[in-house]
C-alpha cells in the first residue's frame, strides 16, 4: 500500500486548493428565482387568513395535544427498540447456515415487509375476533394460564404490536445487508489474530457494519414517528388523534392540523440533526480531513 506524500507548496507556487471559483451566472439566476418562490409561499402562508393562525398559537401547546405528542414518541422510542430487537435476531437467523430457522427468519421477514402497517394495527385490534382466548400450555394438553383478548389487547398494546413487528422486518433487513457489506477478509483476519466469534463481530464487523446500518435506520426512526398517526385509527391517543378530537369539536381542521405538522416537523428536525451526529461519528475515519491529519501524523512521526 502507497502513502500519499504531502508537502507544503513552494514559495512562489500558487496552491489550486486556493484558487477563486468560477463565476457561474446561472447558479445566481436559479438562486434568485428559488429566493422568489420562498417569498412568495411564505407571504400566502402569513396573509392567508384561512390558516387561523391565531387557533394554531392557541393550541400549539396545549395540554392534549402535548399529550398526543409524548404518546407519540413514546410509540416510537418502543416500536423502535422492539423492533430492532427482533430485527437483530431476525438478521442472525437469515445469516444462519441452519436452514429451517433461516427460512423461518426469511418467511417472517417477508409477511411482515408485505402487509401495510394500518392493515396489521386493525388485525391486531380485532384479534379477539379469530382468538377470543390468548392461552399458555403444553401443546395438545392442559392450559396453565388464559386470558381474555380483549383484556389483553388494548388499543395501546396492538399499537405496540403493530409498530414492532412492522420495524422488525424493515430493521432485519438493514441489519443483514449492514453485516454482509463487511468483507470476508475482515473475519479472516479476525480469525488469525486469535479473535473469538464475538470479538470478532463486535470490535472488527459491527464497527464497520455501523456506517451502513445507521442511515436507514435514521430514516426508519423518522418514518415510525410520522407511522404512529395511523394508531389514530384505533382511538390510541396520539398526537393526530389529539388534534382530531379538538377539530371535531371546534371544526377548525386546518389550523389543527397546522398544529400536528408543526410538532411533526419539530421532532423530525431534531431526529435529522442526531442522526447526521451519529453518522459522523461512525464515518469519521473515512472523512478527507481525517485520512490527511493522519497521514500528515504518520509523515512527523517517520521524521
Amino acid at each position: 500500500m502507497t502513502t500519499p506524500i504531502i508537502t507544503s507548496p513552494k514559495a512562489g507556487l500558487v496552491d489550486v486548493a486556493d484558487a477563486r471559483p468560477r463565476f457561474r451566472p446561472w447558479r445566481w439566476v436559479v438562486g434568485v428565482l428559488l429566493a422568489l418562490v420562498v417569498v412568495q409561499l411564505a407571504i400566502f402562508f402569513i396573509t392567508n387568513p384561512r390558516f387561523e393562525w391565531d387557533v394554531v398559537a392557541e393550541y400549539l401547546f396545549h395540554p392534549s395535544v402535548l399529550l398526543g405528542l409524548m404518546m407519540s414518541l413514546v410509540l416510537t422510542a418502543v416500536g423502535m427498540i422492539l423492533g430492532s430487537l427482533l430485527g437483530t435476531a431476525l438478521a442472525a437467523g437469515q445469516l444462519s447456515d441452519f436452514a429451517p430457522v433461516r427460512w423461518a427468519c426469511i418467511a417472517f421477514v417477508g409477511v411482515f415487509r408485505g402487509v401495510p402497517p394500518l392493515v396489521q394495527l386493525i388485525f391486531w385490534y380485532n384479534l379477539a375476533y379469530v382468538l377470543p382466548k390468548i392461552a399458555v400450555g403444553v401443546p395438545f394438553g392442559p392450559e396453565l394460564f388464559a386470558w381474555n383478548t380483549n383484556d389483553v389487547i388494548t388499543p395501546l398494546t396492538a399499537a405496540i404490536i403493530g409498530l414492532s413487528l412492522h420495524e422488525s422486518a424493515y430493521m432485519a433487513e438493514i441489519i443483514r445487508a449492514g453485516i454482509t457489506s463487511v468483507d470476508q477478509g475482515q473475519r479472516d483476519a479476525g480469525k488469525a489474530m486469535g479473535f473469538s466469534p464475538w470479538h470478532t463481530f463486535s470490535r472488527v464487523i459491527l464497527p464497520q457494519a455501523m456506517r451502513v446500518i445507521i442511515p436507514p435506520t435514521g430514516s426508519q426512526v423518522i418514518g415510525l414517528l410520522k407511522g404512529t398517526s395511523l394508531v389514530s385509527v384505533i382511538a390510541m391517543g396520539d398526537l393526530l388523534h389529539s388534534v382530531q378530537v379538538i377539530y371535531n369539536r371546534t371544526y377548525e381542521v386546518v389550523p389543527m392540523l397546522i398544529v400536528a405538522v408543526i410538532w411533526y416537523l419539530v421532532v423530525v428536525t431534531l431526529l435529522t440533526l442526531v442522526q447526521r451526529r451519529v453518522e459522523s461519528h461512525f464515518s469519521r475515519g473515512l472523512s478527507r480531513d481525517t485520512r490527511t491529519r493522519r497521514t500528515v501524523q504518520r509523515l512527523e512521526v517517520a521524521e
